[in-house]
């Protein structure tokens, strides 16, 4: 007897990021960034390419914190509905975003010790069905798993939905910076606030 593939897997599921997702992490990541993303990537030496491409050529790479290594993804019937990506903060950030005006607030914003939340999407299609939720718990995981106390991730002042998801899901203000407005961005007043959490 043959089933329909949708009753051989499960209705929902979190698993690692594959590289011929990189694609796709590029596109929830621009949901994800609320315009930042762009501006990094439109600095990024790659000719030719649209913007999409440029970002995922950047989470195709292996061996470095922006890469698809460090994503997940979560899956309903199969499709990818969303995605977090993270990665441990070691040490401060280098010198090319002290150095950008722009990026300078989040460098100063990092909280060493803490696993970082870089980006956390879910495609509109899928939202309000707990995918948020359910991604952030994986995070918690991985963070315990690595032997870290902690969670932090930055948010936009502007962005009220994701400061009220974050704080239900039990973040904390750790520090603001005044954000630089630019073209690319989706919010040009208000504070980059530092949100964390223990796990």
């Amino acid at each position: 007897m043959s089933y329909p593939l949708s009753a051989l897997m499960p209705k929902d599921q979190i698993r690692r990021a594959r590289q011929d997702e990189a694609g796709e992490i590029a596109r929830l990541f621009l949901i994800s960034s609320d315009g930042l993303a762009a501006y990094i990537w439109s600095k990024m030496d790659m000719p030719g390419l649209t913007l999409e491409e440029v970002g995922a050529a950047r989470y195709a790479r292996t061996g470095t914190a922006f890469s698809f290594e460090n994503c997940h993804v979560a899956l309903r019937w199969g499709e990818i509905a969303g995605m977090v990506h993270t990665f441990p903060i070691e040490g401060s950030a280098d010198d090319s975003e002290k150095n950008d005006p722009v990026l300078r607030p989040y460098a100063e914003l990092e909280d060493p010790g803490s696993l970082y939340v870089s980006a956390l999407a879910v495609h509109e299609a899928y939202r309000n069905l707990g995918i948020g939720s359910r991604l952030m718990e994986h995070v918690y995981g991985i963070a315990r798993s690595l032997g870290l106390q902690r969670v932090s991730l930055i948010c936009f002042e502007r962005n009220e939905a994701a400061l009220r998801f974050y704080r239900r899901q039990g973040f904390q203000e750790m520090d603001r910076r005044p954000i630089v407005p630019h073209p690319t961005l989706h919010y040009r007043d208000g504070d980059a606030i530092l949100l964390g959490r223990n796990c």
